[in-house]
């Protein structure tokens, strides 16, 4: 697969980000990752052909790049294949940043779900669909799921598709990641590894 194109910005960000780590043995584990195939976006009909989200690449065993930055953590728990989450750490649609429940719906500002027009989704007898969670991939979600402690710590960034995105670790004190593997130091904070990962669109140009 070829490289992706160098741009100052990205490669400054990149560059940081290794300075700032507290191991090495994140970037060994990138460069061992190779590339490939499709671009991802999660929820959707069934049967209904995926739309690509521009900078985002599915590469082998769940694993994600972005922007040329590959990882070998997998995401964390999300309604979509990518793990896109506002600046709060809350879950959104991938492909257009519409927040959204934990079950992919996308939301209007009391949390009920709506269709594409903003228009509330009914029941077949007319009556509104019940509202689902809609709570932190990190802070709520991992530990729910998984029984330990969760926190977002450390970030990288980079130039992707003409913004700054900013990608986050989940930290815990698992020693275990959720794709199962040993847990890496990352970027979190002493006492802490990196559980899962997840990443916020800006909209800050670069």
């Amino acid at each position: 697969m070829p490289s992706p194109e160098r741009d100052p910005v990205g490669d400054g960000a990149r560059s940081l980000s290794h300075r700032l780590a507290s191991t090495t043995t994140r970037r060994s584990f990138l460069a061992a990752v190779a590339a490939v195939a499709l671009g991802a976006v999660g929820a959707r009909p069934a049967g209904a052909r995926p739309r690509a989200v521009r900078g985002t690449a599915k590469i082998r065993g769940g694993w994600f790049g972005f922007c040329g930055h590959a990882w070998t953590t997998g995401s964390c728990p999300s309604p979509f294949t990518l793990p896109r989450v506002d600046a709060r750490g809350y879950p959104v649609r991938p492909a257009d940043g519409l927040p959204v429940d934990n079950l992919g719906r996308p939301i209007d500002a009391l949390g009920r779900p709506v269709d594409g027009a903003g228009r509330l989704l009914l029941a077949p007898d007319g009556t509104e669909l019940p509202r689902a969670p809609r709570t932190r991939m990190c802070e709520d979600q991992v530990p729910e799921r998984f029984g330990i402690d969760a926190v977002t710590q450390g970030a990288w960034y980079r130039c992707c598709d003409g913004q700054i995105r900013k990608l986050a670790d989940c930290c815990s004190t698992s020693r275990r990641r959720i794709n199962g593997d040993a847990s890496l130091v990352g970027y979190c904070r002493p006492g802490r590894r990196v559980f899962c990962v997840m990443y916020v669109d800006t909209g800050v140009p670069c």
